[in-house]
C-alpha cells in the first residue's frame, strides 16, 4: 500500500495519553480490560449501515463493529487489517486485494471478497438510496447502475476473483485509494443484512472489535468487546457505552459528578475553565476537524458574481483571531485552508487565503460591488443546531457581520442538529448555516473531491467549477504525491476565491474524563480511540 506523509502534528494528535489511576468515573462497575467505558455521542440520524450512516453518530458506532480492508492507527497511518495486501496496476486504475484468512462475522459466517463487493454494490445503487453512494464514482460501472430500479445488480468494477481476492477496476487513476478503504462507506456486510435491511439496521453484526449489544433510542447504544476480532486495533476494554446527550453542558456535569467518563466535545461554556476544573481530566491536543459557514448559491442574492462577492465579503468581516480567542479560548485555530494542519496537503501558504483575513474595508467594498449588481435587502440569518456548541460563536459572527457591513444579521436556532443536518441534506434549508467537517482519512483530497466537486457526494452547496473538477480528477490520477498535492492546492485556489463554504477555524481536541479512565487516545479525526481507552 503507497501511504501518504503524516505529519508530526498528526502524530500528536492521536497519541495515547497515560493517565494516573484515580477514583469517579462512571459507575458501571467493572474495571480493567472487562470495563464498559461511556462516552458522550449523539444518536444516529440515518441507518446503521455503511452505505446510509451520514452523521458522526452513525460513524462512530460502525466505526467499532466492522472491520474495513484498512484500519487507521494510533498516528493516523492507514493499514492492513481484513486486507492481507492491497496492490496498485502501474497507472493506479486497478487494485487487487487480497483479504486475510479467517475474518468472520459475529453471526458466525465468514467474511469474504463478496462481503466487500456487495456492500459497496448495495450502497452505490440508487434504488437503495444511501447517502454514501456518491464514495463509488470512481469504480467502473457505476454510471450505468445509477439508471438501475433493481437493488440488487452490482458494480462491474468490482470482480470477485476468489472467496478471499477481488479487483476494483476505476474509471479513473486513483493513486490514494487504499487511504480511503479503511472509511466507513467502504465497511463490509454480512449476507444476513440483504435479507431485511431494516432490521440490520437496528441490530448490526460485525466483524469489528467490538460486537452490537442494545439500542435504547433517545438513551443509549452499547457495544461489548469482540474476543473473535483479528485485527491490529483489539478493545482494551470490556465495552463501549454511547450515551446521547442533547446537551454537552449536560455531559460535561456527568463527567464531573462521575456518571461519564469520557466527553470529547467540551461546551462553550466551559472553554475557559474545563482545562482547570478540579476533579477530571483535561485534553487539548491539535486536530483535523474543521469548521465553516455553508452559503449554498441557491439562495437568494447568493448566486453568480453577486455571491462570490458577498460570500468574500462575509468572509473578511469575520475576526476569526479574535473568535478563537475570546470564545474558543485557544480551543480552535484560525482556518488558512480547507484542510487542516495535521492533515498531508495542508498549505499556509495559499495567496486567496487572504479571503480568510479580517479586513473590515475591503469587506465593505466587496459588499458594495455586489449591491451594484441587486440591492441587498432584508435580515441575514446564520442557522445553528441548538443541541450544540454553536451558538456562541454564530451570534459572534452574525456581530462581526451586521457591524463591518452595516446590515441586518442574527442568529437562527434550530431545534436539533439532525433537523438542521436533514435539511442541509435535503437542500431545503434557506440560510446560511454552520458546519464541520471530521475527515474520513488524514489527506486533503477527503477535504476537498466530496464536497466540492460537481458530483460530490457532500456537495451541499450547489457548487459546480469545471476547472476545479479538472484539478481534481488531475491529482488523483498523479502517482507522485508531490505532484498530486500541488494540483490540489491549485483547486484551493479557486475554491478560496469562490468560496462555496467559507473555512472558519480548525478544531483541536478539547475532552474531558473522570479521574476513572486511565489511558485515553484520539484519532486523526478528532474522535476518541475507542479501543483504547481503559479505566
Amino acid at each position: 500500500m503507497r501511504l501518504g506523509r503524516i505529519t508530526a502534528v498528526l502524530a500528536a494528535v492521536a497519541v495515547v495519553l497515560a493517565l494516573a489511576a484515580g477514583c469517579g468515573g462512571a459507575r458501571t462497575g467493572a474495571t480493567g480490560a472487562d470495563a464498559t467505558i461511556s462516552v458522550y455521542s449523539t444518536e444516529p440520524r440515518s441507518a446503521l449501515t455503511p452505505g446510509g450512516a451520514g452523521d458522526a453518530g452513525g460513524f462512530r458506532v460502525l466505526s467499532t463493529i466492522l472491520a474495513g480492508l484498512v484500519v487507521y492507527d494510533e498516528q493516523g497511518k492507514p493499514v492492513n487489517e481484513v486486507a492481507s495486501s492491497i496492490t496498485p496496476n502501474d497507472d493506479s486504475t486497478v487494485f487487487t486485494v487480497t483479504l486475510s484468512h479467517g475474518w468472520t462475522f459475529t453471526d458466525g459466517t465468514p467474511v469474504t471478497a463478496r462481503s466487500f463487493t456487495r456492500a459497496w454494490s448495495y450502497a452505490a445503487n440508487p434504488a437503495n438510496a444511501q447517502i454514501n453512494a456518491s464514495y463509488f464514482a470512481n469504480i467502473q460501472g457505476y454510471g450505468d447502475l445509477q439508471r438501475s430500479t433493481d437493488g440488487t445488480e452490482q458494480l462491474s468494477g468490482l470482480v470477485v476473483t476468489g472467496d478471499e481476492s477481488f479487483e476494483i477496476h476505476l474509471s479513473a487513476p486513483d493513486s490514494i485509494l487504499p487511504q480511503k478503504l479503511g472509511t466507513v462507506p467502504f465497511l463490509p456486510l454480512p449476507d444476513s443484512f440483504y435479507d431485511d435491511p431494516d432490521a440490520y439496521a437496528s441490530k448490526p453484526v460485525g466483524n469489528g472489535a467490538y460486537r452490537f449489544s442494545s439500542w435504547t433510542h433517545g438513551q443509549d447504544l452499547t457495544v461489548t468487546r469482540n474476543d473473535g476480532y483479528r485485527g491490529a486495533m483489539p478493545a482494551r476494554n470490556g465495552g463501549i457505552d454511547f450515551r446521547f446527550y442533547t446537551s454537552t453542558d449536560a455531559a460535561f456535569v456527568d463527567v464531573i459528578a462521575g456518571n461519564l467518563d469520557l466527553l470529547d466535545e467540551v461546551p462553550a461554556s466551559k472553554y475557559a475553565v474545563y482545562a482547570s476544573t478540579e476533579g477530571i481530566r483535561s485534553y487539548t491536543v491539535p486536530g483535523a476537524e474543521t469548521q465553516g459557514l455553508n452559503i449554498p448559491e441557491r439562495l437568494a442574492h447568493f448566486g453568480g458574481d453577486e455571491g462570490r462577492l458577498r460570500r468574500q465579503a462575509i468572509s473578511m468581516a469575520i475576526d476569526r483571531d479574535l473568535i478563537c480567542s475570546k470564545i474558543f479560548h485557544g480551543t480552535r485555530q484560525p482556518a488558512v485552508d480547507f484542510s487542516a494542519p495535521t492533515i498531508t496537503g495542508y498549505s499556509d501558504q495559499l495567496a486567496n487565503a487572504r479571503h480568510l483575513a479580517h479586513n473590515a474595508a475591503q469587506a465593505r467594498e466587496l459588499w458594495a460591488q455586489a449591491d451594484a449588481i441587486s440591492l441587498w435587502s432584508g435580515t441575514l440569518k446564520l442557522s445553528y443546531s441548538a443541541d450544540s456548541n454553536d451558538q456562541a460563536w454564530v451570534e459572534a459572527v452574525a456581530n462581526q457581520i451586521a457591524n463591518t457591513l452595516g446590515i441586518s444579521a442574527q442568529a437562527e436556532p434550530w431545534t436539533s442538529r439532525k433537523e438542521l443536518r436533514t435539511a442541509a441534506v435535503d437542500g431545503t434549508i434557506d440560510s446560511p448555516y454552520g458546519s464541520e467537517w471530521p475527515p474520513d482519512y488524514p489527506h486533503i483530497e477527503n477535504y476537498l473531491t466530496q464536497r466540492f466537486a460537481s458530483n460530490g457526494g457532500y456537495n451541499e452547496f450547489g457548487y459546480a467549477n469545471r476547472q476545479v473538477d479538472d484539478l481534481l480528477a488531475s491529482a488523483a490520477a498523479s502517482t507522485d504525491e508531490d505532484q498530486a498535492v500541488a494540483r490540489y492546492q491549485e483547486a484551493e485556489e479557486i475554491l478560496l476565491d469562490d468560496l462555496p463554504q467559507i473555512p472558519l477555524w480548525y478544531a483541536n481536541v478539547a475532552a474531558v474524563s473522570s479521574t476513572a479512565l486511565t489511558h485515553a487516545a484520539f484519532t486523526y479525526s478528532n474522535y476518541p480511540l475507542y479501543a483504547a481507552l481503559e479505566k
